[in-house]
């Protein structure tokens, strides 16, 4: 639109300044302009002059528009004309004033010597699109029609994006359609459209037909059109712009290649994404925050953190939607330091709390143990949302704190916050955890009747595990018999689980030979049914089963626990071998089990590998990797502070009684997230009450 104003005058005498000139050469332009009468004389110098000063490069400061300002206003100057309000209205879109863009197309309205043109109507309706003003769009538009002004390409395009960014798709859409001779510009508004309503199907739909009927694309309608491929994985079309965009000597547009990187890395193909990275020679922000964002979102959360780690060696400041993605990673890790950072920098640099990054900051925090601190987090946040209670009711009910998730999910409904599928898993996890029965059969049928919500298995699976917990393992079993979908192996999982508590041996054998028939190679389940054959003295069924296990060539998987020291997160598998300190470790572990062997510890060999002498299963079970980590926490953590950890499976009845003891002696409270909740073990005791 730009370049169609300045081709249309003649070019400016020898004294006006370029176009685009830097504006500390405009006083002293303005000057000369001056002293010759140029400035009045000529207006192409004076609109040369407004040009330079208003549109300076770089981007015009506040000075600098209020100079252009002063020089519209107060002259001396030419007639001011529709060239010379365009050039100001596109300044001020440029500076992010859209409404001061809108005021002067009112004024010239009434003002008689401008009148405005094709250029002027594109302007306003492109701040009415900022500012989402949709009845004075169609107001414009209306002027347009009056004027004959529609015909122009560029006012078209501009209606069309108006009306897709102010939410009217269908009449962008109407618009579009009633154009019998696109350009790429219309196309690439009604592709912006739909991609700022979150479309995407739509927008690739929409290109999908351009490439059927031969029509033009360029840069920008890739740019919009692979971040979409990303956001519906469409990875088949995103590869296909990818080797277009090499084949055509595209690579060099730093936005294409970002948005190539968050292509691969939202469809998982992140060797192809972090090759497109590492070939940026200037990375911006949302480069990093999409690679780092690719780590977290396929699990490679360790990776996510180095990742951000270079990012902070670099000059570039993160912004919310990096800081959402390293605190999912950070939750996934239970790295609880780096978190903090992260929200003390937040705080330092007064970045808005966003619903999203408020809600990330909660979850983080709950699945770190630190609910008092989620808690400080969500009393902070201006706006929530129903993800954000979620997170938060789920999180108290994980961390043993159940009747303070129900209170919550009560003020939740007072606030006229709707409930998600999601925040009903919390909330009958609040009531399993609690022996809350009756309310939890309220709750679980309160889904459907008053809001509509139909139960998913992970909603049937709460409730087993909530009748299970109760010791009502008859009722359970009857309830996974007559589900009316299909229970699967988490399901028959939890049921085994009660079992194994209750010394239930009929539908503990049941439970298992239905994980088996959907998941034979878990070694977990075989080990809860081998654990409740030996509860009841059923020895030689409990041998049976370890010897299947034996045969079948199903090992128990590593147990793999994380901790974090100083920013650090420190991994350790289950007789590791590989820790530089590792014998510092083992004589600290001795140390441990010898004191708590004096105030009652009893080591369960049953929770022993396999494959080794029971000579030697006493050492296996200490060597454990949460037994190693917790070891290392009580060598480098400060005296009496709380030792984090996560551990890549469900914690073994050994080492839950271990950490019970563990926590006594060495008066700590160790958090542990094991693969099924959070346990709080303090003074001897822990918050799962020993159900897990």
């Amino acid at each position: 639109m730009a370049t169609a104003v300045h081709t249309a005058v003649a070019p400016p005498p020898p004294h006006a300044p370029p176009a685009r000139a830097t504006f500390r050469h405009v006083p002293q332009l303005h000057a000369q302009l001056l002293k010759s009468g140029e400035l009045t004389a000529s207006p192409a110098s004076f609109h040369s002059l407004l040009d330079a000063t208003a549109l300076a490069t770089p981007a015009a400061s506040p000075a600098h528009l209020s100079y252009a300002l002063r020089l519209f206003r107060l002259g001396p100057r030419p007639p001011l004309s529709a060239r010379s309000y365009n050039i100001l209205m596109r300044a001020f879109l440029r500076a992010g004033q859209p409404e001061d863009a809108l005021h002067l197309f009112v004024e010239m309205l009434d003002t008689a010597s401008a009148c405005p043109d094709q250029h002027t109507v594109a302007c306003s309706l492109k701040a009415c699109s900022r500012m989402r003003a949709l009845d004075l769009g169609r107001g414009i538009q209306a002027y347009a029609v009056k004027r004959g002004l529609t015909v122009d390409q560029f006012v078209l395009s501009s209606l069309i994006h108006m009306y897709a960014s102010c939410g009217d798709v269908a009449a962008a859409q109407l618009l579009f359609d009633a154009v019998e001779n696109k350009s790429v510009v219309m196309w690439n508004a009604i592709i912006s459209g739909y991609f700022r309503n979150g479309d995407w199907n739509d927008v690739v739909d929409v290109f999908k037909h351009m490439l059927e009927v031969g029509e033009a694309f360029d840069q920008i309608t890739l740019v919009s059109v692979v971040t979409a491929c990303g956001r519906i994985g469409d990875a088949k079309l995103g590869e296909w712009i990818g080797r277009y965009a090499e084949e055509n000597g595209m690579m060099g547009n730093r936005n294409l290649v970002t948005a190539l990187v968050d292509m691969y890395a939202k469809c998982g193909e992140l060797a192809k994404a972090r090759r497109l990275f590492d070939g940026l020679q200037l990375k911006d922000v949302v480069a990093w925050s999409a690679m780092i964002s690719g780590y977290t979102q396929a699990d490679q959360c360790q990776e996510a953190l180095a990742l951000f780690s270079r990012m902070q060696a670099t000059e570039l400041e993160p912004n919310d939607v990096t800081m959402v993605s390293v605190l999912s990673a950070c939750a996934v890790l239970g790295a609880l330091e780096t978190g903090k950072w992260v929200h003390s920098y937040v705080r330092r640099k007064h970045l808005p709390l966003t619903v999203v990054l408020g809600t990330a900051l909660v979850d983080f925090y709950a699945k770190c143990g630190c609910i008092d601190s989620a808690v400080e987090v969500f009393k902070s946040m201006s706006i929530k949302n129903s993800w954000t209670w979620t997170a938060l009711i789920k999180g108290m009910a994980s961390n043993g704190r159940g009747r303070e998730a129900l209170e919550l999910f009560s003020c939740m409904r007072e606030a006229k916050c709707e409930p998600t599928d999601v925040t009903f898993i919390g909330v009958l996890l609040a009531c399993s955890h609690n022996g809350l029965v009756e309310e939890g059969r309220w709750h679980f049928n309160s889904m459907t009747q008053d809001y509509g919500i139909q139960p998913k298995v992970e909603h049937y699976g709460c409730m087993v595990d909530l009748l299970g917990r109760a010791g009502l393992i008859d009722e359970a079993y009857q309830f996974v018999r007559t589900m009316p979908i299909e229970p699967n192996t988490v399901v028959w999982r939890t049921l085994l689980s009660s079992c194994t508590v209750y010394k239930n041996v009929e539908i503990g054998e049941e439970a298992l030979k239905q994980i088996i028939s959907l998941d034979p190679s878990h070694s977990g389940d075989y080990v809860l049914l081998s654990n409740i054959y030996a509860s009841v003295g059923q020895w030689k069924d409990a041998a049976m089963i370890r010897k299947e296990m034996k045969d079948g060539g199903i090992d128990r998987s590593p147990g793999c626990s994380l901790i974090e020291l100083d920013g650090t997160i420190f991994e350790f598998f289950a007789e590791d071998s590989d820790h530089p300190q590792l014998s510092e470790i083992y004589e600290k572990v001795e140390e441990i089990i010898d004191k708590i062997k004096m105030v009652g510890y009893v080591p369960n060999t049953a929770d022993a590998r396999l494959d080794i002498d029971e000579s030697k299963k006493e050492v296996s079970v200490s060597h454990h990797s949460e037994k190693l980590a917790i070891a290392f926490g009580l060598m480098k953590l400060q005296p009496g502070a709380t030792i984090r950890l996560s551990k890549n499976l469900r914690v073994c009845t050994d080492c839950h009684s271990a950490t019970k003891l563990i926590s006594k002696v060495y008066s700590r409270e160790i958090v542990v997230r094991d693969r099924n909740r959070y346990h709080h073990f303090k003074d001897g005791y822990c918050s799962c009450n020993d159900y897990w």
